[in-house]
C-alpha cells in the first residue's frame, strides 16, 4: 500500500466513525439526572467499556533513537480495546492490535538490505489508563478527557527481509510461524464524549520491542528495536443505562453539588441531633443528684444527706450535725427550733413537740413572715410510700401553726420523702432521726 492510498484509507475510515458517533449521539436520549454520591462505591457506575480503532503504525517512535532503516514507511492497524474502570481516574485496558510495519534504505542505497516489512499477527498488552486532566472540570460529568498509558504486552510477528519471507522457519526446529516478543507501550491521548454511551478517542503509543529482530536486521548491542501506533476510534461504555459512565465523572463537581442536596442537609441534621443526644446522654452519666460527687449511675446510696461525707460508691462514711431552725425577725437571728420528730409510718404530732411549734407560732404572728415546711421520711417501704408520708408530716405542723393563729399564707409545705437523710437508714436510730420536719424561714 502506497502513502497516497493510505491517506484515503484514513480519511474515510474517519468521516465513517464520524457518521456512526452521529447517529448514536442522536439515538441516545439524554442521560438523566445522576443519583450517584461521591462515596457511593463503583456499583453505582458503568465501568466496562468496548473500544475499536484504526490507524497508523511506523517503525519509528517521538522520542528518537537509532534506527536500522533510514526511511520509514506508514502502514494500516487496526484493533480492538477492552476497559475496567478501577477510579475516575484509573482503568485497566486489554489491547489487541494487528498491522504491518516497515522501512527502506532508499536515502542509502549502498547499505543492505535494502528493506523491511514485518507483518503482526497480534500484538497483545495489558495497559494502566490513568485520566490527568479534564476541560470541564466544574460539570458534574466531564466532557474531554486527557489521558497516558503504559503496560506490558507480547507481540508476534514474521519480518520480511529484501522480499525473503521466512515464515514457519523460526526456531531452533524451524517449527514456529512467528516470532514472540514481549513488548512496553507507553502512550498519551484525549478522548472526546460523543453521547451518555460513545466517545472518540484520538491515541499515540509507543511500542518498545525486546529484542532486535522486529525489523529482521541485527545491529550492534544494545540497540532494540520499537514501533509507533497513532490512532482515532471509538468507546461504547457497557453497562445498564441508568447509571452514569465512571470515566467521565468528576468527583470535586459532584461533591459540590450534593452539598446542595436538601436530603444532605437533612441527613446532617440529623446527624448533628444524634450528636447532641450522645452528648446529653454523657452529661446524664455525669449527674450527682445528691451532690456528694459520685454521679448517679455509681451511687450507691442516691439521697446522701447534704454536707455527709461518703466513700467511692457513695454510701455515707459520716453524717452532717442535725442542725436546729434558724428564724430571722428583722436582723436579729431567733433560733432553739429543733427537728420535730415522729413515729414509725406516722404523720401525727408528739405532744413532745408542742412547745417548739408554740414558740414558732408566737415568733409568725408577732413578727410576720413566711416559712417552709419541710418533710422527711427513713427509708423503709416504697419511694412513692414515703413521699406521700413526708407531705402528711410537712401538712400536721402547718395544721398546728394555722390552729395557733398564724395564717395559712404564711406556711409553705413540701414533702421530700426519703431524700436527704440525716443520718443512717441502716440502723434504727439513724432512722428516728430521719423521720422530721424542719422549717426554713423563706
Amino acid at each position: 500500500m502506497n502513502y497516497s492510498t493510505l491517506k484515503k484509507g484514513v480519511a474515510a475510515s474517519l468521516v465513517a466513525l464520524l457518521g456512526v458517533t452521529s447517529l448514536a449521539n442522536a439515538q441516545d436520549a439524554p442521560a438523566t439526572s445522576s443519583s450517584a454520591k461521591v462515596f457511593g462505591g463503583r456499583a453505582q457506575y458503568r465501568t466496562w467499556s468496548l473500544g475499536i480503532n484504526g490507524g497508523v503504525l511506523t517503525p519509528v517512535v517521538l522520542t528518537g533513537g537509532s534506527d536500522d532503516f533510514s526511511n520509514w514507511e506508514a502502514n494500516l492497524g487496526y484493533g480492538l480495546s477492552l476497559r475496567k474502570q478501577l477510579a475516575h481516574s484509573f482503568g485497566l485496558e486489554g489491547n489487541i492490535f494487528r498491522g504491518k510495519v516497515s522501512g527502506t534504505n532508499k536515502d542509502n542505497p549502498s547499505m543492505t538490505p535494502k528493506g523491511f516489512q514485518t507483518d503482526i499477527q497480534y500484538a497483545l498488552d495489558l495497559r494502566g489508563v490513568v485520566n490527568v486532566a479534564t476541560i470541564d472540570f466544574i460539570r458534574r460529568e466531564n466532557s474531554v478527557n486527557f489521558f497516558v498509558t503504559a503496560g506490558y504486552g507480547v507481540v508476534a510477528f514474521n519480518p520480511i527481509v529484501d522480499g525473503k519471507d521466512n515464515k514457519g522457519k523460526f526456531g531452533k526446529d524451524g517449527d514456529k510461524d512467528f516470532i514472540k516478543q514481549a513488548y512496553i507501550p507507553v502512550g498519551a491521548g484525549i478522548k472526546f464524549k460523543v453521547s451518555d454511551r460513545v466517545s472518540f478517542n484520538l491515541a499515540y503509543t509507543m511500542n518498545y520491542v525486546d529484542g532486535d529482530n522486529f525489523d529482521g536486521t541485527y545491529a550492534k548491542s544494545p540497540s532494540k528495536d520499537k514501533f509507533s501506533y497513532g490512532s482515532a476510534g471509538l468507546e461504547f461504555s457497557l453497562g445498564s443505562k441508568a447509571k452514569p459512565n465512571l470515566d467521565w465523572v468528576n468527583p470535586v463537581a459532584m461533591m459540590y453539588d450534593e452539598l446542595k442536596d436538601p436530603s444532605l442537609r437533612q441527613e446532617v441534621e440529623a446527624l448533628k441531633n444524634r450528636v447532641a443526644n450522645v452528648e446529653k446522654s454523657v452529661e446524664d452519666l455525669k449527674k450527682d443528684s445528691d451532690g456528694d460527687g459520685v454521679a448517679d449511675m455509681f451511687d450507691k446510696e442516691p439521697n446522701s444527706a447534704p454536707g455527709a461525707v461518703v466513700d467511692g460508691s457513695g454510701r455515707t462514711i459520716k453524717f452532717p450535725e442535725a442542725k436546729t431552725t434558724v428564724i430571722e425577725n428583722n436582723n436579729n437571728a431567733v433560733t432553739g427550733f429543733e427537728n420535730i420528730q415522729f413515729d414509725f409510718n406516722s404523720s401525727v404530732l408528739k405532744t413532745e413537740s408542742y412547745p417548739t411549734l408554740d414558740k414558732l407560732s408566737s415568733i409568725l404572728r408577732e413578727n410576720g413572715g413566711k416559712v417552709t415546711v419541710n418533710g422527711y421520711a427513713s427509708s423503709e417501704g416504697t419511694a412513692a410510700y414515703n413521699l406521700k408520708l413526708s407531705k402528711d408530716r410537712a401538712n400536721s405542723v402547718k395544721t398546728y401553726l394555722v390552729n395557733s393563729g398564724v395564717k395559712a399564707s404564711q406556711v409553705a409545705t413540701k414533702g421530700y420523702g426519703e431524700a436527704n437523710p440525716i443520718a443512717s437508714n441502716d440502723t434504727e436510730e439513724g432512722r428516728i432521726q430521719n423521720r422530721r420536719v424542719q422549717t426554713v424561714r423563706n
